[in-house]
């Protein structure tokens, strides 16, 4: 029987741990009872006058840095934001977006950690199933308009009562102009859900993660067993804040745990980045393989300091062992290699593991209470060495995606391991390899991509008779996205492109490739057999992308 603890706290509904296995992981120390809130409180009085926070536009000490959480909190509540609402966040990498957050870890409220580069068509479907109250934007990032969107998001969804922009409001409230002044406030418990994710998962509509206090506390610190961090290490946010990656492996959060400064870069190019390296003697960074392959492509002939750097970590998809090896001799620093998911476990390369390890695997499960299963198709185990689905839970992998019971069914054993959609081979030494994905997903530089809600999207075309949509190789990317469809009269890319853009989805679910054909190849059993058109658009040269 499942514990209530956190459902009887905030009346939300997720899947929590069994009260044994909980009980085990406090025993063990685990969990600590700590809330997210309270991490920063603790560094604040620990590290008051250390610079815990920079953007492009200035920064905070962990004194600073609490006292505008305490505050900024203090301003949602008298707004109306209580313990247990649903706010969905969408923050480009800015000093306001860490505010924010611990802001909503005082209330109890729980920030749903939407993405910059997501539109309508994703923020939409996040609202309505987390019943968010309200949606915190910027005025805009880049040339996009995040108020106008917003707009239609809350018409379309009636929980959402408020829009709140960092930066010009408009016609909504200004993140700014809330009220600051401190008062005292009942926070939530540990076990509460502190935060939503957002699922890479292969179903059309993302699924939520619930992330208690607790397990999210455990995972940065578990993370800062395998990457340590100190007071004197500078962290660089570069890929989005809001990835569970950036956020907490160890991350923005691990960073904070221990009074080691983070530095927020705007974006991960190499223009943004080599200054901010060399301005704020950076020692640890995380990316995605296509922005280290840029890294690489640049290091060689650039004018900027890099020395300080001490850990690459690279992580979001498998790093080819050809680029992993020029880590080291280009950039100056040890590479770690990541792998891992917002669902919880979290594999690392030690900085100590022997070259060929570090190069050629992802890493061993970073807590000793990680448990592992590696099956076939029947659940049964396989031999070390084996190709096999992998399978497993711990202190920090949910046990249930939020309000999805009939997807849990499928997505969980029955006594409670996550059944993660990859296929390892694990070695004898419990480093495991990624050989492929099982579930029908695209990781296009990092960014996993669901075929099925692509699929179902184009299927509403009134030109489109079928559509199958499928990964194909990228040398840059990884894998980059292709649509088959059969049309029901002339069509073309563009008129494609145009619908989804219409549809309010985001750029990079675009597919890099089309091509129209009059039937698909089928299997045994009816089914498109995706693998013959994966061959054939390999075989065929299919790299005619669009102009994104």
């Amino acid at each position: 029987m499942s514990s209530d603890l956190a459902v009887a706290h905030t009346g939300l509904d997720f899947t929590a741990w069994p009260d044994a296995d909980a009980a085990r992981y406090r025993s063990a120390g685990y969990w600590a009872g700590h809330t997210l809130g309270a991490v920063l409180a603790d560094s604040a009085r620990r590290h008051a006058d250390r610079t815990a926070l920079v953007d492009t536009m200035r920064e905070w000490t962990y004194r600073q840095l609490d006292q505008d959480a305490d505050r900024l909190a203090a301003g949602l509540s008298a707004h109306g934001i209580e313990r247990g609402d649903r706010v969905v966040v969408q923050l480009p990498n800015v000093g306001e977006f860490v505010v924010l957050c611990f802001a909503l870890f005082r209330i109890g409220a729980v920030p749903v950690l939407a993405q910059p580069a997501h539109r309508e068509h994703e923020i939409t479907q996040l609202a309505a199933q987390s019943e968010a109250v309200a949606h915190v934007v910027a005025d805009q990032h880049g040339v996009f308009d995040y108020r106008a969107m917003s707009e239609r998001v809350a018409a379309a969804c009636p929980s959402v009562r408020t829009t709140i922009v960092h930066g010009v409001p408009g016609a909504h409230v200004a993140l700014a102009e809330l009220p600051r002044a401190a008062v005292s406030q009942a926070g939530p418990a540990a076990s509460d859900i502190a935060l939503l994710q957002l699922s890479g998962g292969s179903t059309a509509v993302p699924k939520l993660i619930p992330r208690t206090h607790d397990d999210y506390a455990y995972n940065a610190r578990a993370g800062l067993g395998a990457c340590p961090l100190g007071p004197d290490d500078v962290y660089l946010a570069a890929l989005p804040v809001a990835h569970n990656f950036t956020l907490c492996a160890p991350g923005v959060l691990g960073a904070l745990t221990v009074g080691a400064t983070v530095v927020l870069s705007p974006s991960p190019s190499v223009d943004s980045v080599f200054p901010l390296i060399e301005r704020h003697g950076v020692t640890v960074t995380a990316v995605v393989p296509p922005v280290a392959l840029r890294w690489l492509d640049a290091a060689s002939d650039t004018t900027f300091d890099l020395t300080s750097l001490r850990v690459l970590q690279v992580g979001g998809a498998r790093l080819k062992p050809a680029v992993a090896r020029r880590v080291g001799p280009l950039l100056g620093c040890a590479l770690q290699q990541v792998f891992g998911m917002a669902e919880g476990l979290i594999c690392y390369t030690g900085l100590d593991d022997a070259n060929e390890l570090i190069v050629g695997t992802q890493g061993t499960p970073m807590s000793p209470a990680d448990e592992i299963r590696v099956v076939d198709d029947e659940d049964w185990p396989v031999p070390d060495g084996t190709p096999g689905h992998l399978l497993t839970r711990g202190p920090y992998t949910i046990r249930g995606y939020y309000r999805a019971d009939e997807h849990n069914r499928r997505a969980f054993t029955p006594d409670g391991f996550y059944r993660t959609g990859d296929v390892v081979r694990r070695l004898a030494s419990g480093h495991l390899i990624v050989v492929d994905r099982a579930k029908d997903i695209v990781n296009r530089g990092g960014e996993k991509v669901a075929c099925e809600e692509i699929e179902e999207i184009l299927g509403d075309h009134p030109l489109i008779h079928s559509v199958t949509v499928i990964g194909l190789p990228d040398e840059l990317l990884g894998e980059r996205l292709c649509a088959f469809v059969i049309p029901r009269d002339s069509l073309t890319k563009a008129e494609l492109v145009k619908f989804l853009r219409a549809r309010g989805v985001a750029t990079y679910k675009i597919p890099d490739h089309v091509e129209f054909i009059e039937e698909f190849p089928l299997t045994a059993v009816g089914k498109v057999d995706k693998k013959v058109l994966r061959l054939r658009a390999v075989n065929e040269g299919s790299n005619d992308c669009h102009d994104r």
